[in-house]
């Protein structure tokens, strides 16, 4: 596809009639290589696995109050976190000074964007230079409390280490402590190293994206972002859109839009749970399969007029079309699972209408796990310098927890080795992929016939029943789900251990997707995928490809629990 096949966008001489400098606060085009992330334009290399985001880590963004109470509330208790060390420990010393190495970077804004520096580039947000000068004077601060923790002793102490850990400021890495600390703490360097190796024991950790791309994204930075699927790329715009929003009556400032109603629905949960403390926010959700008049009523009362909205591109067209939603103060423009909306001529033009109705100054995120070289320069039309991170070496987009396994067999066959399956292996919660509507339905309909509690969700089931499924999963009301494509991407179910492709899909990144709702955010997971076909054949070769990744047939006598359970 070209990446200038169709495509709207504001014309070069609309651009050079602004006044005003870019909402992206910075120039990406310096970074660094970052483990199993790139940010374009990077000379270090850093290898490491990543775990969940500790909420203590959040401090040094000198987020709202409001945020960092919800944050806390949250605690992000994903399933992950209580096993940092799972990932971060190994028998081998040269792996543990391997694995020390993956914290942070944060990334200055470039001094080459022409942005005032006392302009403030959000209605009452702090000036890029004060934030910049605070954030510096709390990272020394930080390490001068370390250091004389170091002093005292009491670096060997887990209780000491958690209480640092409230006030720790992850750093790049071990090697660049001397230059930070100076001279005069040198000697101290060698002491501190078993207080920061206890802290990261206890998972007071950031995940690599979130670390990267938050405190720029504060700032007003454009972002377009390739992460491993499960590693919190929607925490990066819910809470950085909540940092900057300044709720203001009849307005919307933050657009979200995703490519299902249920990754709609649930973005919508999660600014609902970190924006608790902030009751004069308003956030909505609009999408397909409801009255379009429910939605006009909300956004003609000022007291119900949402400051952010969550939707899908062709009912959110449909309410700026009809002029029931103007957006002539949207300062947040975001994409969530980006490639999937701009590679699908129908929806990228629903897209690019929606965000030719908005203000030519506004901040644009985009976020997906695949960004194919060719959809990269589609997405950097719609923004300005953007801060780009990308997972350069595709053989790195695999969920490292995660394993993987094809069953070799005759279509027929399919169902009776399903119901092995789920009767031998043990599972929190599995997901089970078919091709259509109609499969999905036969499918829960047999298993249900069978015992096994199952629900589908699938294009075919009314909306206001698809969310109430939803929520049977996601409660952990039902542990078995039977889906099409509508679940591939996105949606972030914690339970799921196991995913099965009884349909195995057409296409190396529809793979990836699905398989990546088990072994979310470092936790362990399974994937068996049914090959019954010489078309299933070729997609497995192009997946090992892809990913240069063999992927075992799976073991005749089974394969053992602990390899995808969590201790």
């Amino acid at each position: 596809m070209s990446a200038e096949e169709d495509l709207i966008d504001y014309s070069d001489e609309e651009l050079q009639t602004t006044d005003a400098a870019p909402a992206a606060g910075a120039d990406a085009n310096g970074g660094a290589k970052k483990g199993d992330l790139t940010v374009s334009g990077g000379n270090a290399d850093k290898k490491g696995s990543y775990v969940g985001i500790h909420s203590t880590g959040f401090r040094d963004f000198l987020l709202k109050p409001e945020l960092l109470r919800a944050i806390t509330d949250c605690g992000f208790e994903h399933p992950s976190e209580g096993h940092a060390s799972v990932h971060l420990a190994s028998k081998s010393k040269n792996k543990k000074k391997e694995n020390m190495r993956i914290n942070t970077l944060v990334l200055q804004p470039s001094k080459e964007v022409a942005v005032d520096p006392g302009m403030s580039l959000w209605p009452g947000c702090k000036p890029k230079q004060v934030i910049q000068r605070e954030i510096s004077t709390r990272a020394s601060e930080n390490l001068e409390k370390v250091v004389q923790s170091g002093r005292s002793g009491n670096m060997h102490e887990k209780g000491g280490a958690k209480r640092l850990s409230r006030i720790w400021l992850v750093i790049d890495n071990f090697e660049m402590l001397q230059s930070m600390l100076g001279q005069r703490y040198t000697p101290l360097k060698a002491n501190v190293v078993p207080l920061f190796r206890c802290i990261l024991s206890l998972g007071s950790m950031l995940c690599c994206v979130q670390q990267v791309c938050i405190p720029q994204a504060i700032l007003g930075t454009d972002v377009l972002c390739q992460a491993k699927s499960g590693l919190g790329k929607t925490a990066v715009f819910v809470l950085t859109t909540l940092q900057q929003v300044e709720p203001v009556a009849g307005e919307t400032s933050v657009l979200v839009m995703c490519h299902t109603r249920e990754l709609a629905y649930q973005i919508k949960n999660e600014y609902a749970r970190f924006s608790k403390y902030m009751p004069d926010v308003k956030t909505a959700v609009f999408y397909g399969g409801t009255p379009i008049q429910k939605d006009a009523e909300i956004l003609k009362n000022k007291d119900t007029h949402p400051h952010i909205i969550v939707a899908t591109p062709g009912r959110l067209n449909a309410l700026v079309r009809d002029k029931f939603l103007r957006l002539g103060s949207c300062k947040v423009f975001v994409l969530d699972e980006c490639d999937k909306m701009l590679d699908q001529i129908d929806m990228r033009r629903d897209v690019q209408e929606i965000f030719r109705a908005t203000p030519t100054q506004k901040q644009v995120m985009m976020f997906s796990a695949t960004l194919s070289q060719e959809v990269r320069p589609i997405c950097k039309k719609f923004m300005q310098n953007p801060l780009e991170i990308y997972v350069d070496d595709e053989t790195k987009l695999t969920l490292h927890g995660l394993a993987q396994y094809y069953i070799k067999l005759d279509e027929k066959e399919k169902n009776r080795k399903l119901n092995e399956l789920l009767d031998e292996l043990q599972f929190n919660q599995v997901i089970i992929f078919v091709k259509s509507t109609l499969r999905a339905t036969e499918l829960d309909k047999l298993l249900r016939e069978c015992n096994f509690p199952s629900i589908a969700v699938h294009s075919g089931v009314s909306q206001e029943e698809r969310i109430k499924r939803y929520k049977e999963f996601k409660e952990f009301n039902k542990r078995i789900c039977v889906a099409t494509d509508v679940f591939g991407r996105g949606i972030d179910i914690e339970r799921i251990n196991l995913a099965i492709n009884y349909d195995l899909p057409t296409d190396a990144d529809s793979y990836l997707h699905r398989v990546g709702r088990a072994g979310r955010f470092g936790t362990k997971g399974v994937s068996i995928s049914f090959v019954s076909s010489e078309a299933d054949q070729e997609v497995l070769k192009s997946i090992e490809k892809r990913f240069e990744a063999s992927v075992p047939e799976y073991p005749a006598d089974g394969i053992d629990s602990s390899t995808y359970m969590a201790n």
